[in-house]
């Protein structure tokens, strides 16, 4: 099984830049050649000689029905029979538009994209465009994509790799994005002191997720809301990760905070390639035909993506009801893993949030990405191994976030505290 591991990631490398077609997938960070996926199903994924894994990772999260809901996987042959891409409108498009915005009020127009990257790359466009402003500010190790704007001292993959920024963003774009530590609003008040007027907009992930789980501290998104309001700063929610994934809406809704603009990404898509902004009606239309503000997408509101997408949210809205239990189920989960490690004699933090978590080898706590950087990584990617040598798929980084799909049964989690009792001892 090694032997043909080895062999696809060799033969990958051949013809793919680095064998994969997203970093953290290389499995830099953890040692080894990465496994290859042949297919999922509920909440499990198998690689290519037939092993079974129970899967913690969901695609990086949109999985929350789980992998190949019959539902939704009826939904998207059916849709591939009509046709799967017109660069025209469809009425899918306006339906799942209609159902986000009645979920998320602050969503009071919207415009899909056809990933998170280019919802968040938008929106600072949008951000700038509207205020006349060209200065963004951010948060050190939240990530929001690949825009040059936004990889300055991100997280996730960039903190996979150890690499502070990316070759590629000239100084003078750099110059223009303000980075300060997760959770300090005191920061956050200094630096718009000092930058205010130059300010477009301050972009967050309002639970950060792309350096590890990081909840927000007590009134720092209010904190945000606050201040940008004062000083005609647009505040941006990259819910990317959170949207829905919490609630049948955005995080937004559940601390009752409304931001000027929202991103959202592929779970509103079923887990194709998809992502969408929205935000104040007078925003969003400065954008394009509207307005000044350009951005266009051939696939962008893609017939696959808009009616796998509805077919999801439909379902999720059926189990409003049900997330407290999927947050229950989590934290039973979390708490199993920390009697393992404290029996094991093992330091570890597990931030939780919801049905998102991260283990965290230190002994904390973590609520920044300085603090999240204090983790050992090599035992981490030791655990890693034992993890996947036991048919427990995590994320191949300690700066990721786990996540807990609706597929999840009670056995599989507890198979997955027995695993991880039996990996410990090897540790």
């Amino acid at each position: 099984m090694t032997e043909n591991k080895t062999n696809y990631f060799t033969e990958a490398r051949q013809v793919i830049a680095g064998g994969v077609n997203s970093p953290v997938r290389a499995w830099q960070s953890v040692g080894g050649n990465p496994i290859f996926v042949s297919h999922a199903r509920g909440s499990k994924i198998y690689d290519v000689a037939g092993k079974e894994y129970i899967d913690f990772v969901l695609s990086w999260g949109p999985m929350i029905l789980g992998h190949v809901d019959p539902y939704v996987h009826d939904t998207i042959c059916r849709t591939a029979g009509r046709g799967t891409s017109f660069g025209a409108p469809t009425e899918a498009e306006t339906r799942i538009a209609q159902l986000i915005s009645a979920a998320i009020p602050s969503m009071e127009l919207v415009r899909m994209t056809s990933s998170g990257t280019e919802a968040t790359m938008t929106a600072i466009r949008l951000a700038r465009g509207y205020t006349g402003r060209n200065m963004i500010l951010k948060f050190d190790g939240c990530y929001h994509g690949h825009a040059d704007s936004l990889l300055v001292k991100a997280g996730s993959g960039v903190a996979t790799l150890g690499i502070p920024g990316s070759p590629g963003i000239p100084s003078l774009l750099a110059e223009m994005t303000v980075s300060l530590p997760y959770n300090d609003i005191n920061a956050v008040q200094k630096a718009v002191e000092h930058y205010g007027s130059q300010l477009a907009a301050i972009i967050v992930e309002p639970v950060a997720g792309n350096m590890g789980v990081v909840a927000p501290q007590k009134d720092f998104l209010a904190g945000l809301r606050k201040i940008t309001a004062k000083h005609g700063i647009l505040l941006i929610f990259d819910e990317v990760i959170t949207g829905f994934r919490f609630t049948f809406g955005g995080y937004q809704n559940m601390i009752g905070i409304k931001p000027d603009i929202t991103c959202l990404g592929k779970i509103i898509g079923g887990g194709l390639p998809v992502g969408a902004l929205g935000g104040k009606k007078e925003i969003m239309e400065s954008l394009a035909p509207t307005g000044g503000v350009y951005q266009a997408g051939t696939l962008s509101g893609n017939p696959l993506a808009m009616n796998a997408g509805l077919a999801t949210l439909e379902l999720l809205k059926t189990k409003a009801d049900s997330y407290k239990e999927l947050d229950t189920k989590t934290a039973k989960f979390c708490r199993d893993c920390e009697k393992i490690f404290s029996a094991a004699g093992i330091p570890v933090c597990i931030n939780r949030f919801h049905s998102m978590f991260t283990l965290f080898f230190q002994t904390g706590p973590v609520h920044d990405f300085v603090s999240a950087q204090k983790s050992d990584t090599g035992l981490f990617a030791r655990f890693f191994h034992g993890m996947i040598g036991r048919g427990i798929w995590l994320p191949p980084s300690q700066f990721e976030a786990g996540f807990i799909s609706f597929a999840h049964t009670d056995a599989d989690l507890d198979f997955t505290v027995q695993a991880c009792a039996e990996a410990l001892k090897s540790l």
